[in-house]
């Protein structure tokens, strides 16, 4: 092995312009592959934590995934006479025992979870009105599975524990209503119910339509108010896991009866978008590895080419093919190293560089910076992947050194 990568070192430093050549294609390719595929992640894990972590990974709502079947149709499934029409008896919507049902849900392994009473309502103020979403939540619960407390620019969402008569608004229906904290508003249920609230805290979430139509009380005012005493319509669910919310969501509805929704289920379409752009972002960064793997086979045919007359002497010494198959492959494996080492540190410095610059959207605010992903596995990725372009790369002129006959070519044959 050791004579082996002395004749590839020789090889390759007597070629020194086409062997830098080949070498500066791997670090450009392991370079703009790391800072490609960083940025790329970077902002799938973005746009991820916006959709996930402003939303809960699970909610159950108030209903079934399937409509129940009747008794009479579970007791005589072949019965003579069938019944239509039958009006079920009419009932206030809610789940049925959820502080139990909350209970189970909150006995499994990384799970969060916390009662909402959401319901249409419309909010008054100096003869403004604005139709939302009053959602009844039990704050020191709630703030466990959303990221609200986060987003508060004044008060908190504590407060509504402090206040029964308080109301969390976000920042769009401040500025329409142009409210301050300890405002008074009049909350008007469908039934025709009002009642004044004091704005207890203001948060901003940067969804214009989120921050205009939603509001937060606190979950017994909600159920007096909205006339549903000890019913909540929805349980909201975090997991320690988010990309294991589905299969959590499975055991939950089967535990519970009731319909579970998880984030995966609710977004499908988004992350089917975000897997075909994964695919299109690794091909063309790929890409660029595939053409440096070009230039490395061209530098290792041509030394070949070049040292056959050398390659016959050796095998006639008593190298066998498979020694002269190591010596180029060696060559290969030795650009793909260096070339790798220094297409990280490359592309280290162009993360570094994308993920200081700032952007300002139109109409935005706020500065935004580019996303980048730090993952120990894309680093991997990229080295792997560049010392398979040059093993490749190197095999073919490592096979056809192998196969070189000593006695046709010592005697001058073409």
């Amino acid at each position: 092995m050791a004579i082996a990568l002395d004749v590839a070192l020789a090889h390759l430093t007597s070629r020194k312009r086409q062997t830098l050549v080949s070498l500066t294609g791997v670090v450009l390719g392991v370079a703009f592959f790391l800072a490609v595929s960083g940025l790329m992640r970077g902002s799938e894990a973005d746009f991820l934590k916006r959709l996930v972590d402003n939303s809960p990974h699970i909610t159950v709502y108030d209903e079934m995934r399937h409509g129940r079947v009747q008794p009479a149709a579970l007791r005589w499934p072949d019965g003579a006479v069938s019944v239509h029409n039958v009006r079920p008896p009419r009932e206030t919507r809610g789940i049925r025992g959820w502080s139990q049902r909350l209970a189970v849900i909150e006995a499994l392994p990384g799970v969060r979870a916390a009662p909402v009473l959401a319901d249409a309502a419309v909010l008054t103020f100096a003869g403004r009105q604005q139709g939302v979403t009053l959602s009844g939540v039990v704050p020191e619960k709630m703030k466990h599975v959303t990221t609200i407390e986060e987003k508060m620019l004044e008060g908190s969402l504590e407060a509504l524990a402090a206040d029964p008569n308080g109301v969390v608004v976000g920042r769009g229906l401040v500025d329409k209503f142009s409210l301050r904290l300890g405002s008074t508003l009049i909350v008007l249920a469908a039934d025709g119910t009002s009642r004044s609230l004091r704005v207890v805290g203001i948060f901003r979430t940067g969804n214009a339509t989120y921050d205009e139509a939603q509001a937060f009380v606190l979950l017994k005012r909600a159920q007096s108010l909205l006339g549903r005493e000890n019913r909540v319509n929805r349980l909201v669910i975090q997991v320690a896991d988010p990309y294991a919310a589905q299969s959590v969501a499975q055991t939950i509805e089967a535990a519970t009866g009731y319909k579970s929704v998880s984030w995966i289920e609710a977004s499908e379409d988004l992350l089917s978008l975000l897997l075909v752009r994964n695919i299109i972002m690794y091909s063309v960064v790929s890409a660029i590895l595939v053409v440096a793997a070009f230039g490395i086979y061209n530098t290792i045919s041509t030394i070949v080419m070049e040292k056959t007359r050398d390659i016959a002497i050796m095998k006639s010494m008593g190298f066998h093919a498979r020694d002269l198959r190591r010596i180029f492959l060696l060559e290969g494996l030795i650009v793909g190293l260096i070339g790798s080492a220094l297409g990280e540190l490359l592309g280290l410095s162009l993360m570094r560089l994308l993920e200081q610059i700032e952007i300002r959207p139109p109409g935005v605010t706020e500065v935004v910076h580019l996303p980048m992903f730090w993952g120990a596995e894309q680093y991997a990725l990229a080295a792997a992947f560049a010392m398979l372009s040059c093993l490749a790369a190197s095999y073919l002129p490592a096979r056809r050194a192998g196969r070189v006959n000593p006695v046709d070519i010592l005697r001058g044959a073409a």
